[in-house]
């Protein structure tokens, strides 16, 4: 029987310009791939953001296997920094180099691949559902959410689902996520009244407002970290006035923070404790706060149990190592698919994902397929 090769697809994903929100190709060259295998396709397309959902297997069958990933890509920076093209998918000692090779089309690839061979050579009793996004790196708005809004209209169901991002920092094997840490941004615009910096008895200096409230935002302890999170941390990334003149109070001020949150917290909750304080400052100083938060994500947990289990022993069956269970980084589109149905993130070394010259092991790649074959084996005969 034919095997589906995970490097070439890997190459054939790169060759795809999908810098996000653009499609680029990408979905049309899976959808293609997997049609043929047998899989029912759609296209689940929204806000201009494409996405592909594919099926192979009975609808609404009890038990159904799900992946997840993305082939939206990050902007490629200054492309003359770049010692290998872009979008060149070319190998040089033994890497694969081009934007998305590691985040995370070479996942998808490896997935997809794995998906195609095993319902070829042994059909499974049950489904195997892949969910595919063009808007991981973008807004988040009408990618993974618009295919799952999409299968809980049409009845479509994963019993579980893995994410296939990269999870392993150093070593291939050495990490899976079992959840995510929240994260949410605030923005503050703290307001005064200008005046000429001798008579500051005449205005009303935001910038001492500011200076305090950040000082307590940054100064609090959320916490002390819980079984499977670190600790909570919030990051004083910009405060901006634009006042250029040495000699004028200016009348407002405007700063930006953003939180990584673990499960003690809830964005809600966080939301509720910078407003607060913000009052306190503008009761203590008479100044005016304007607060805005966006909440990207609620921290989440899959307890350690049946999935991480399934997950672990084949990445030690392929790799020799038990990776740790993990909650750190940043946040990915686990988030959203925790609300559907259990679900842990495992994939390649991520060191280059984002950088000038991205790259992956083409042994890795082959290697990662091996492991979500064993993962769909192992889940179908239990």
């Amino acid at each position: 029987m034919t095997q589906t090769d995970p490097v070439d697809l890997t190459a054939a994903l790169v060759r795809c310009p999908s810098v996000t929100p653009e499609e680029g190709g990408a979905l049309t060259v899976l959808q293609t791939l997997l049609e043929n295998a047998g899989f029912a396709c759609t296209r689940v397309d929204r806000g201009g953001v494409s996405n592909l959902f594919a099926r192979w297997g009975d609808k609404g069958h009890a038990r159904s296997f799900g992946f997840n990933g993305h082939t939206d890509v990050v902007p490629l920076g200054n492309p003359d920094d770049w010692s290998m093209p872009p979008f060149g998918a070319k190998i040089k000692d033994g890497m694969l180099y081009g934007r998305g090779s590691t985040d995370m089309k070479s996942g998808v690839a490896a997935f997809v691949a794995a998906a195609i061979d095993f319902v070829t050579d042994t059909p499974p009793d049950g489904a195997v559902i892949l969910t595919i996004t063009g808007d991981e790196e973008g807004d988040a708005i009408d990618g993974t959410v618009a295919l799952l809004d999409w299968m809980a209209i049409e009845g479509e169901q994963m019993s579980v689902c893995l994410v296939g991002e990269p999870t392993c920092p150093d070593r291939m094997g050495e990490m899976m996520k079992i959840g995510r840490r929240g994260s949410m941004n605030a923005w503050f615009k703290v307001t005064g009244t200008q005046g000429h910096s001798a008579y500051p008895h005449r205005a009303l200096n935001p910038m001492p407002a500011m200076a305090r409230l950040m000082d307590v935002l940054a100064s609090h302890e959320l916490d002390r970290g819980t079984d499977h999170f670190d600790t909570s941390t919030l990051a004083v990334v910009t405060i901006d006035t634009g006042n250029s003149a040495t000699n004028v109070i200016p009348a407002e001020t405007r700063a930006c923070i953003n939180i990584r949150f673990n499960d003690i917290h809830t964005g809600e909750g966080l939301s509720y404790w910078l407003r607060d304080e913000a009052a306190k400052v503008d009761a203590a100083f008479g100044t005016r706060t304007d607060v805005k938060i966006k909440i990207s994500g609620e921290a989440f947990l899959t307890p350690p149990g049946p999935l991480s289990d399934l997950i672990g022993k084949a990445v030690k069956a392929e790799t020799g190592i038990a990776p740790e269970l993990s909650t750190s980084g940043g946040t990915s589109d686990a988030r959203f698919v925790k609300d559907h149905c259990p679900v842990v993130e495992f994939g390649l070394v991520g060191q280059t994902m984002h950088a000038v010259d991205e790259r992956v092991a083409v042994d890795q790649v082959v290697q990662l397929k091996a492991i979500y074959a064993r993962i769909l084996k192992d889940y179908f005969a239990q």
